[in-house]
């Protein structure tokens, strides 16, 4: 069984030369990217002789980039160039230009700035003919450069292979919202008009994907990376998924949000409705709400004007089957005519999710504050209550960089809520030092003492073996997580918050390293991390990015 309880299937990669040849079409769409489409052409091209052809879409672009893709089909015979007149304005209309054009059973898309790993094709078309399905999905890494940072996208989908009968079997589909990792039978698209919406249309991805769910088709999941996103944050037009800063991106969102939940219920299909409605407090409404604080005025207003009208359409089944810390926030939302507590929403909107105190009490009801008692936070106390595991903890941390040999004091306190921890009894804690992009995790322990309102620990890690450089000599990110030993409700797992203490950047002499560049700093979420650059060169690099960064900012 995987994650969800659907029967994990017997999964064995394709071996090379066993499979029909010719049966796919990768459509490629770029709109002046003349840096980064011939790799992602490149790269589909490599996929092997599954793709009978790729089908690459220049979107009337102005820098070059139909040019370079005209001088890669010179080459390529299976690269085929379709060039459009006039700018779409968005990536639903060259994609459906692509489809239209493809000559081949089978379809994938790819976007210009972005690559397919080597075998991808192979292994998509494998477990679609193995199991007769019209999708098959694959694991995505989203990628940022050039840190080279991987982050895999919605992995409890991916751990295993499994077959989904029906998308209202596994509802969990709806939160892998791209299109781009996966493979779909042509004829099912076009029997059950499964497009993009045209023009100029963001996250155009959440109507196609409500479009084919729509359409029940079965899908089959594959644990293997057949995609990678790449994030590129520095550059001169972001992608629609960092470009947040704006209230038309919420706009848009809330549009398509809509959209696809009109799909759903004119389908008939009201319980991928249910589970779209409740997907967007999980996911979408956290994600916006992390970066409140970080808005302007003006933004907040529209955005919770905006954000109050979508939720006052909601019933209170949809808000009650959404997690906790999401139900919360809306009903925060819900009850406040204006903006308010901000700082306190964003911290439990992080993932893991932090109630930061004041605590209060409506009787014996947990509250969100003392003048908003109707917005009860339930499944804190009583009858069908969290685990203690689960439980929204505020962990603050004070860090303060020592003398002498590379190393930092920190500070810990735990908070109490409302009775649950002093009832688990917490006695000691673990730190662990965790590397962005993988590797060895490094860990410190303390025993927690308790002062009346909650616990506290000191612990002193040393710097010298986080200090080592990362991929290609560059600094590295260390983020803090905690494990709270309780002896009563086992094992309680959270991040810290940066509460105070030395955030700035110091140089520290380094018998190993020559020099540290230590920088604590609290990172989106109000997590506490820790960058080191360790030696001259990786000095150089940071402070070399850090120019870059002046010279480029608006």
């Amino acid at each position: 069984m995987n994650e969800s309880g659907t029967p994990a299937l017997p999964h064995a990669p394709h071996v090379p030369g066993t499979l029909p040849t010719g049966l796919v079409s990768v459509v490629v769409i770029g709109y002046d990217d003349a840096a980064h489409i011939a790799t992602a052409v490149r790269s589909a091209l490599a996929q092997g002789p599954v793709v009978a052809e790729v089908i690459a879409v220049d979107d009337a672009s102005t820098d070059g980039t139909g040019a370079v893709l005209d001088r890669l089909a010179a080459r390529h015979p299976r690269l085929r160039v379709i060039h459009r007149a006039v700018n779409s304005g968005g990536c639903g209309t060259p994609r459906n230009d692509g489809v239209r054009a493809a000559s081949t059973p089978y379809v994938m898309f790819l976007d210009s700035d972005d690559v397919l790993p080597a075998g991808a094709a192979a292994t998509l078309l494998a477990a679609a003919l193995r199991h007769e399905a019209p999708v098959a999905a694959g694991l995505c890494v989203r990628r940022e450069l050039p840190q080279r940072l991987d982050t895999r996208w919605q992995p409890g989908l991916y751990r295993t292979a499994a077959l989904h009968h029906s998308p209202e079997r596994h509802p969990a589909l709806l939160h892998d919202t791209l299109c781009v990792n996966k493979l779909y039978d042509r004829r099912f698209l076009t029997e059950h008009g499964v497009t993009f919406p045209e023009g100029p249309y963001p996250y155009e991805d959440f109507v196609f994907s409500a479009r084919l769910l729509a359409a029940a088709p079965r899908i089959v999941t594959v644990p293997d990376t057949v995609y990678v996103w790449h994030v590129r944050r520095d550059a001169r037009r972001p992608s629609i998924s960092l470009d947040r800063d704006r209230i038309g991106n919420w706009h848009a969102r809330l549009r398509a949000h809509r959209r696809g939940v009109e799909i759903y219920r004119a389908a008939g299909r009201d319980p991928l409705a249910h589970a779209a409605r409740v997907k967007f407090l999980d996911h979408d409404l956290r994600m916006y709400v992390r970066e409140l604080p970080a808005r302007s005025d003006g933004y907040r207003h529209a955005w919770w004007r905006a954000t109050r009208e979508c939720l006052t359409g909601y019933a209170e089944a949809e808000l009650a089957a959404a997690r906790a810390p999401a139900r919360w926030i809306a009903r925060v939302v819900l009850a406040a005519p204006d903006p308010r507590d901000l700082d306190r929403l964003a911290q439990l909107a992080a993932r893991p999710a932090r109630l930061l105190p004041p605590y209060a009490l409506a009787g014996t009801r947990p509250v969100w504050a003392d003048d908003l008692p109707a917005v009860t936070l339930d499944g804190l106390v009583g009858p069908g209550a969290a685990p203690a595991r689960r439980l929204p903890v505020t962990v603050d941390a004070a860090l303060r960089l020592l003398p002498g040999p590379p190393r930092v004091e920190l500070r810990l306190r735990v908070h109490e809520l409302y009775g649950r921890l002093a009832t688990a009894r917490p006695h000691s804690v673990d730190v662990e030092l965790l590397p962005r992009g993988g590797g060895t995790a490094l860990e410190a322990s303390a025993p927690l003492s308790a002062d009346g309102t909650g616990w506290t620990a000191r612990l002193l890690v040393g710097l010298t073996p986080p200090a080592a450089p990362g991929h290609g000599h560059r600094p590295r990110t260390w983020d803090l997580r905690v494990r709270l030993h309780c002896a009563h409700g086992g094992v309680l797992r959270t991040a810290v918050r940066a509460a105070g203490g030395t955030l700035g950047r110091r140089a520290l002499p380094s018998a190993r390293h020559g020099l540290l560049l230590v920088r604590p700093y609290a990172a989106a979420n109000g997590s506490l991390a820790l960058r080191i650059a360790a030696g001259p060169r990786c000095a150089l690099l940071l402070v070399a990015r850090r120019l870059r960064r002046r010279r480029t900012a608006p």
